[in-house]
């Protein structure tokens, strides 16, 4: 063992008060398991703005007491610099069902030591009582005017990870520079202060307040200001099944269905209820699609249902599936959704007669499709596209609520969805009722989501997409895959035709680069420390490729647009498609 890993595993059991992490990292000294021993402590956990996510065990690499501890120190410095009202604000805190017996951490153990260390600081504490939704955390933060806030969870990552995710004081995920601050604050905070491990006195102090009765009824009242069909609602005879995937979603998706009058959704009983092994899937993610949901479908089938609803373990995402004439089912991918709930959307603000569409403005993240573009160049509004993930979305969103402008929608590609400027996030159980309400007001029209889907598609021009991803987990990789597009025929030369079509314009956001622009430097935010480029092409094709922050995967997008009318475009996908592949080769 090397003196920098020694040093580091003597520190660890220096600060450490975990029984089972403590037993762990002693056993694995004795045992001599040097590359375990790496792997724990190798490297520490980057906080960025996702926060953190890693897998629960011992060591610096993951996620456990003391780094949970370490990392609420750094992000309560971080805002007593920041708010100098913070003691009289508070912050609130979250936590879905995640539980990892071996090193005995779960989201809320983890939930509660964050609280202790607040609370050690003379910080108000709203701790939730119970698992919540992950949007539940941003709208208190607005709801009860707090500083910041923290969901402990690692959304539909596999069981063995956890997360911390944090939210500003708009009820936004963080942006540069509060990640790169928070950071620096958690390295000059490694050392527990005397009170950060007593979670037993936070539970006990003045300070935690429990937000859960009001937050509720705060939520579901103001969901229900996007409930416009009541009494359609009320008769509908849609038989719709919900799955929450063993995460948290159940009691409030069935909460926000009785907020909008529509019949109680039939849940999958085998994934209802928490669970942390997720015993029924593979992965935890409804966006893989038909093996998440293949108790679903047998349940939709025996009880003759024909929409079904998947929230992921935190109940932020939502897929939907809908059963054809033929008796198969579609699973419509996340930019289809997006179309649907864009359109209806839009079709209820029409209905509520609320001014000029020059005021309202919708919002996609740059890989998700275009298609919110078509419809508010024809119908007069605003859209505007974003860098990839919520945390930009909901900080534009709520500029541009404060400039007095009206924000109907917001999504990304990956089922995630804002039809609320209540929550700053995307949020999967709002989005199940205002699906609910679409799907029972379509069918007064005998009209089912995919031919609504491909209305859509007739009125504002198909919108074609492929989407999807490799793994891999070795950095080194992926760096030389993106240099190689960097420097394809040269230094600092990209591609310039592919499958015989030729390369318009080039975006790399990872270097700031974008040849549309007059000085060549791109007008969306740039990040070195991830990889994404995006090439168009003189097709109408368009593909980018950019890693993931928060799991191993590359990822590429590829979407065809067409005009209105024009469906004889399909073969154009496929050879946009294919610098996506040729480049992972």
């Amino acid at each position: 063992m090397d003196r920098s890993l020694e040093s580091a595993v003597a520190r660890w059991l220096e600060l450490d008060q975990n029984p089972k992490t403590l037993a762990l990292v002693k056993d694995l000294v004795k045992e001599g398991s040097v590359e375990k021993l790496k792997k724990c402590f190798g490297t520490r956990m980057e906080f960025g703005t996702a926060g953190l996510r890693a897998p629960m065990g011992p060591g610096t690499s993951c996620m456990n007491d003391l780094t949970i501890i370490q990392t609420t120190q750094g992000f309560c410095c971080y805002l007593e610099h920041c708010f100098s009202d913070l003691q009289d604000r508070g912050v609130v805190i979250g936590f879905d069902a995640r539980a990892h017996t071996a090193s005995g951490g779960s989201s809320k153990r983890f939930a509660t030591l964050a609280a202790a260390v607040f609370i050690s600081r003379g910080v108000p504490v709203y701790l939730f009582s119970d698992i919540t939704p992950t949007p539940f955390v941003p709208f208190t933060i607005v709801h009860l005017g707090l500083c910041a806030g923290i969901m402990v969870t690692a959304s539909h990552n596999p069981k063995e990870d956890n997360g911390y995710k944090v939210y500003w004081e708009n009820g936004a995920q963080i942006i540069p520079p509060h990640d790169k601050g928070i950071s620096t604050t958690i390295e000059e905070n490694l050392e527990p202060w005397p009170q950060s491990w007593d979670a037993d006195g936070a539970i006990q102090s003045p300070l935690l307040k429990d937000p859960y009765q009001d937050a509720h009824k705060a939520y579901f009242a103001a969901i229900q200001k996007h409930c416009l069909h009541r009494d359609v609602n009320k008769k509908s005879e849609v038989k719709i099944v919900h799955t929450s995937v063993h995460g948290v979603g159940h009691s409030f998706v069935q909460a926000a269905f009785e907020a909008f009058d529509l019949h109680p959704p039939f849940a999958v009983q085998e994934q209802k209820d928490p669970d942390p092994e997720f015993p029924t899937v593979k992965y935890p993610n409804p966006e893989e699609g038909e093996g998440v949901l293949t108790l679903s479908f047998a349940l939709a089938d025996k009880e003759g249902a024909a929409i079904i609803l998947a929230n992921d373990p935190d109940a932020d995402r939502l897929a939907v599936a809908e059963k054809q004439k033929g008796g198969q089912w579609t699973v419509f991918s996340g930019n289809e959704l997006g179309a649907l709930l864009g359109w209806w959307m839009f079709q209820c603000w029409k209905q509520n007669g609320e001014g000029d569409p020059k005021d309202v403005y919708m919002l996609a993240s740059t890989v998700s499709s275009k298609i919110l573009r078509a419809i508010a160049l024809k119908e007069g509004f605003h859209f505007e596209e974003t860098l990839t993930g919520f945390k930009w979305m909901g900080n534009r969103a709520k500029d541009l609520l404060e400039q007095g402008k009206k924000v109907l929608f917001a999504f990304e590609e990956a089922i995630g969805y804002m039809c609320s400027p209540a929550v700053l996030d995307k949020d999967g159980v709002s989005a199940a009722a205002i699906v609910g309400e679409m799907t029972s007001y379509l069918s007064t029209k005998k009209i089912t989501l995919s031919q609504q889907l491909k209305a859509i598609y007739e009125e504002y021009g198909y919108h074609i997409t492929k989407n999807s991803y490799f793994i891999c987990h070795d950095q080194d990789t992926i760096h030389r895959l993106f240099e190689r597009l960097r420097n394809y025929t040269g230094p600092s030369t990209y591609p310039t035709e592919c499958g015989g079509v030729v390369v318009l314009a080039v975006r790399d956001l990872t270097t700031g680069y974008d040849s549309t622009q007059p000085d060549k430097k791109a007008i969306l935010p740039t990040s070195k420390s991830s990889q994404m480029i995006t090439f168009t092409f003189a097709n109408g094709g368009v593909a980018t490729m950019r890693t993931s922050g928060t799991e191993p995967k590359i990822k590429y997008y590829t979407e065809l647009c067409a005009a209105p009318g024009n469906r004889y475009f399909m073969r154009g996908l496929w050879r946009c498609c294919i610098l996506s592949f040729g480049c992972l080769r």
